[in-house]
């Protein structure tokens, strides 16, 4: 257990080592080490990596990810409900961030996870975000 936390991870994060892009490696250590059980994936990031690669026609991917990260892992599979995503509309004007992310901000409020992104936005908000090379504490 990594300092007895539990890490909400953000779609850029997931997205990085699927498409193998720059900071792939950086993310791929994060997930081999950081036991399953407490990483966090919200529904909407879920969807939102099944609709990049599906349209980058990646299908086999999302199914493995699907698989072996979702079905298989023991990763937390969170979901906001409309009480939430109210909050997320309060949340984005604050912060003047995006929707996608003012929704990973609140999920991970609302368990009380760390969230784990490469989106420097993040920095700007009273929880902050850790990179998964901070996570790891590299």
């Amino acid at each position: 257990m990594v300092g007895g936390l539990m890490f909400l991870v953000d779609t850029n994060v997931w997205l990085e080592l699927l498409l193998e892009q720059k900071r792939a490696e950086e993310a791929r250590q994060f997930l081999l080490n950081v036991e399953a059980s407490l990483l966090a994936i919200t529904e909407f990031s879920l969807y939102s990596i099944g609709v990049i690669l599906t349209r980058l026609k990646k299908d086999e991917a999302f199914n493995d990810f699907l698989t072996d990260t979702i079905e298989d892992s023991g990763v937390v599979r969170i979901r906001l409900d409309t009480g939430d995503l109210k909050q997320v509309l309060i949340t984005l004007r604050q912060f003047q961030m995006d929707f996608d992310d003012a929704y990973q901000y609140v999920a991970a409020a609302k368990h009380g996870y760390t969230l784990v992104s490469f989106d420097s936005d993040f920095d700007r908000t009273e929880r902050g975000r850790k990179t998964p090379a901070e996570v790891l504490g590299r």
